[in-house]
Order: C-alpha cells, then structure tokens, then sequence
C-alpha cells in the first residue's frame, strides 16, 4: 500500500464507518495520547523502567498503526498530501544532513 492508497483508505473508512473526522484539535490531542502509549511501550521494553505484566501484551507494532491513523487523519483534513510531503522531507534531509553524520562517525 502506497501513502496515497492508505491517504485515501483512511477517508473512505471515516466517512463510511467513522461517520466524520474529529475535528484536527481533537486528532492532535488524540495523536498525543497515541504517541505516549508508544512511548510508554518503548520505556519499557527498551529502557531502563520496569515493565509492568500489564504492559507485557502491549502490541507496538499495533500503537505505531494508531499514530500513523492519525497522522493521516491530520494530513487529510488539513489538505497535506502526505506522499508530496515526505519526499520533500527526505530530500531536506539528505541536503542538509549528507556530511553531518558522517562526520560525527568519524568523531567516535
């Protein structure tokens, strides 16, 4: 599945079964509280804190599709074209960091 074709599943899902977006404050507090669940996991599991048997069944793979839920939901009621935007994403990266890693490896 391409970001478009999963853009595009996630609103027929909402208009369909969802009903209606939540408005994007709403989402943004919601991707909030998703973001810390995976934060919890991964404190956790891959941390220095505890893991609580509660937690043990805790599916990260699962809280990262929660994000990204989100995250396109965000995208698709504020017009961002998510697959548009990650390319240009990549390619600032690639400018202004292509030295700047490697430099800091050579550092260690």
């Amino acid at each position: 599945m391409t970001i478009e074709e999963a853009q595009q599943q996630v609103d027929q899902w909402i208009n369909t079964t969802g009903v209606r977006y939540f408005n994007e404050l709403t989402n943004m507090a919601i991707l909030t509280e998703e973001v810390g669940e995976v934060a919890r996991i991964m404190a956790r599991r891959y941390g220095e804190q505890s893991e609580k048997e509660s937690d043990k069944n805790k599916d990260l793979g699962d809280e990262l599709a929660d994000v990204l839920w989100v995250v396109i939901c965000l995208a698709n009621q504020t017009g961002v074209n998510l697959t548009e935007a990650f390319h240009k994403n990549l390619e600032k990266k690639t400018l202004r960091d292509k030295d700047r890693h490697q430099q800091n490896e050579k550092l260690k």
